[in-house]
């Protein structure tokens, strides 16, 4: 996911030219579905054809050894390059600009097109298109989303109704009224009573949300995004990498940077970005918050001087402390190839790429709830005296049903969100929101009526 708008770009410059096939050769159970697989073409907008390598043949055939791997092909068939991991736009460029010089010279390429359609060509006009993450504001009474493969963000009330409308629709990468703004499929948002902070996911930058002037304004990232891990400084000088989840604790905006494997830290009175958790390195480890591991966290949420955080390759839940001496603790989670479907205390629980995650203070302790993305159910977690995994919600199945909690269907659910008594889901791939009663008996599900002019 992290090359697709590096190779998109590169797709498009050289359309007569380039042919790109993917290959999905797939870590997790889940990934393995073509329908889910279907899914995220069109959610993460690929437009080359896709192969589902279920059984890895594609991936021995050509002794790939890492995700990403990109092969070269001649013209006559041929393997004559190999890279593994992300790339600069420019260098590719003109490498690929290289290739076709020294081919059309020889007359072997062919610059007829060859005709497809889209998947997301299919598609019908809905209200919400893959929403990524949900937030409320206690305060005003509102939900949040980020309606994120329309690139804008809606303000609704609990029933519903749309309250505000953030962004044009289109991706983009412009500040102004929040009419004319523009994002580029945003995630994850912090609120305050004056400010929306927007994690602005592909144009690797932090958005700033005027609520009474209603403008959108950049406040971190430069719209590139890093290729290469870097220790931060001045905010808007410096590129992000993949920022899917944001929150807020004293002065201090934490972002799950998905891209760099860690958690960063923007002071806001400063302007300044910094690594605030993991050295980088795509792992599982803990210890203190410099020297422990983490692998693509995408949500995080900050209670009482902790951060806890989903570490989506690990399929674990974690915290990090804020203050002195701040350490990485795991909750729930083993590995980057330890992931199932199993309820239970400590590290018998296993989950399957958990992406998203809310806090609610029930008798006295604090109840983490967890959209377990690639099982398609909600799980709580209760931490004391042990760590404590159960289903909440969700068969396992994918699907769309409503109805009490344990015989409810979502399918990727990845974010959450209480107000009150009530648990918003933003149910990825039936794009749609979901609410879960937490104190009605059985906890019924239903599917919010979003009445927006399409």
């Amino acid at each position: 996911m992290h090359i697709l708008p590096q190779l998109r770009k590169l797709e498009r410059k050289h359309r007569e030219t380039l042919a790109v096939i993917g290959v999905h050769s797939s870590k997790f159970p889940n990934e393995r579905d073509t329908r889910n697989i279907r899914n995220a073409i069109v959610r993460y907008g690929v437009e080359h054809p896709v192969v589902n390598d279920r059984d890895f043949t594609i991936w021995r055939t050509y002794a790939v050894r890492a995700w990403p791997t990109l092969m070269f092909i001649d013209p006559a068939g041929k393997v004559i390059g190999k890279h593994e991991g992300e790339f600069e736009f420019a260098r590719f460029d003109e490498l690929i600009g290289d290739m076709v010089d020294e081919f059309e010279a020889g007359g072997t390429i062919d610059r007829r097109l060859q005709p497809y359609q889209l998947e997301a060509d299919r598609l019908a006009a809905r209200p919400l298109s893959f929403p990524g993450k949900i937030e409320v504001d206690p305060g005003g009474n509102r939900i949040l989303i980020a309606d994120s493969n329309h690139d804008r963000i809606l303000v609704i009330s609990p029933e519903g109704e749309l309250v505000h409308l953030i962004g044009t629709g289109e991706p983009g990468f412009a500040d102004g009224e929040c009419s004319d703004a523009q994002f580029n499929k945003p995630q994850g948002m912090a609120v305050t009573k004056e400010f929306i902070y927007v994690a602005d996911a592909e144009n690797h930058a932090i958005r700033k949300v005027d609520r009474s002037r209603h403008e959108v304004t950049t406040i971190a990232g430069t719209g590139e995004q890093a290729l290469y891990r870097h220790q931060g400084g001045d905010a808007l000088q410096h590129p992000l990498s993949s920022p899917y989840d944001l929150t807020l604790q004293d002065g201090t905006l934490y972002i799950a940077m998905a891209g760099f494997h860690q958690l960063w830290a923007l002071d806001l009175e400063k302007g300044k970005t910094a690594p605030f958790a993991g050295d980088g390195g795509e792992d599982i480890v803990d210890g203190p918050v410099a020297r422990a591991r983490l692998a693509q966290p995408y949500g995080v949420k900050a209670e009482g001087g902790r951060l806890y955080f989903t570490d989506s390759e690990t399929s674990s839940v974690r915290t990090a402390g804020t203050g002195a001496d701040a350490r990485v603790t795991t909750l729930v989670g083993k590995g980057l190839f330890e992931f199932g479907d199993l309820d239970g205390v400590g590290e018998k629980a296993l989950l399957q790429h958990c992406q998203g995650l809310a806090l609610r203070r029930e008798g006295g302790e604090t109840v983490v709830y967890v959209a377990d993305t690639y099982n398609h159910k909600i799980k709580w977690m209760t931490t004391v005296p042990k760590v404590r995994v159960e289903t909440f919600s969700g068969t396992g199945t994918a699907g769309r049903s409503d109805g009490p909690a344990r015989s409810a269907t979502f399918d990727e659910p990845a974010g959450l969100a209480v107000l009150g008594s009530k648990l918003y889901v933003a149910d990825t791939n039936n794009h749609a929101v979901r609410v879960v009663d937490l104190e009605a008996p059985g906890h019924p599900v239903r599917t919010l009526e979003i009445r927006i002019a399409m």
